[in-house]
């Protein structure tokens, strides 16, 4: 994982995620999903392409359960972007580069 993206986790969700300064977009994936792999280097190219702008997060939601709950995630990968603490957009399945730059921008 790229050393642009943070692992978030149902402890520090609301720290990192909910209170940050920035936009935050988080990834919910697992590690046997292959849709998850194939949006992976997506994820981490946006990461490099809005530095400084937004934050990126990537949660296992294997290993963290009840964040996604909370969200009503069914299925995965999953996007959402959150800010000034509020969910405002998501993305259900692989989409393209276009579509996520769209989203974030929309939230800038």
């Amino acid at each position: 994982m790229s050393d642009q993206i943070l692992s978030v986790s149902d402890a520090d969700f609301e720290s990192e995620i909910l209170q940050s300064e920035t936009p935050a977009v988080v990834d919910f994936w697992a590690t046997w999903c292959q849709p998850c792999l194939a949006l992976g280097p997506i994820v981490e190219e946006l990461a490099g392409d809005y530095a400084g702008k937004i934050k990126v997060a990537k949660m296992n939601v294997d290993d963290n359960p009840n964040t996604p709950a909370k969200y009503g995630i069914r299925s995965i990968p999953t996007i959402l972007i959150f800010k000034d603490g509020e969910l405002k957009d998501s993305s259900v399945g692989v989409v393209s580069k276009g579509k996520l730059e769209e989203m974030i921008n929309k939230n800038l």
